[in-house]
């Protein structure tokens, strides 16, 4: 599927990303921003086409897709975003960046870590778009950060708190190997309303704090409504 140059070049825009990244609060998800969500394309229930168009709706003003190990569905969504804008020429669009979420090894724990901005046609990111979690060392942490930062991208721990290793451990060891940021708004354990975890987001956005990173935020949607985890 062909994007263009110039959708291209936005969808890589790490410093956009960054600022947007600086600025986040306990309000920005989920009408603000989100940058976890997944799509037909790995284990969600939404088309992309139908996921944009609740983008649209609820107002967001940038996400990303982060299909497990495919931009099948963020491809889609550029795709709709261009040729909808065709006929809607006045109407505002949210920043899509790419993403990816790819399941590795840090500190011998299986976790999963973000990835956003980065060119998908860097030969590093490659074994990472096959529709299937990385064996070997391209599970390993170091390799998925190296992958995503050759690639111009930026590296995210997801859902710090939902592993078998404590969120400290992890961020450290993370940090140590050039990780970018954290996801630090989450809602454990799927409530309703969404609303990030209390408890767990004080504990990340403190370890952020110490190791210098970026707070980013998501509903990790797998289900059919944006504003929702399932």
């Amino acid at each position: 599927m062909v994007v263009s140059t110039s959708t291209q070049s936005q969808s890589q825009n790490t410093q956009a990303l960054k600022k947007v990244w600086q600025n986040l609060n306990v309000e920005s998800c989920p009408y603000h921003y989100n940058f976890h969500m997944h799509t037909i394309y790995s284990d969600g229930r939404l088309l992309p086409q139908t996921l944009m168009e609740q983008a649209v709706t609820i107002g967001l003003k940038g996400l990303a897709i982060t299909d497990h190990h495919s931009i099948n569905g963020y491809q889609v969504a550029q795709k709709w975003i261009e040729e909808t804008r065709q006929h809607y020429p006045k109407a505002n669009f949210p920043h899509l960046w790419t993403g990816i979420e790819i399941t590795s090894n840090l500190l011998d724990t299986e976790v999963h870590l973000l990835g956003y901005g980065f060119n998908a046609e860097h030969p590093l990111m490659q074994p990472y778009l096959q529709g299937y979690s990385p064996q070997g060392y391209l599970a390993k942490a170091d390799q998925v950060i190296k992958a995503f930062h050759q690639a111009g991208g930026l590296a995210v721990l997801a859902h710090p708190v939902r592993y078998n290793r404590s969120a400290t451990d992890l961020i450290q060891a993370a940090a140590d190997l050039g990780i970018d940021g954290v996801e630090a708004y989450y809602a454990y354990g799927n409530p309703k309303p969404w609303q990030p975890s209390p408890k767990q987001m004080e504990k990340v956005l403190t370890l952020s704090e110490v190791y210098g990173l970026f707070k980013t935020c998501g509903t990790d949607t797998h289900g059919l409504s944006l504003l929702q985890r399932i």
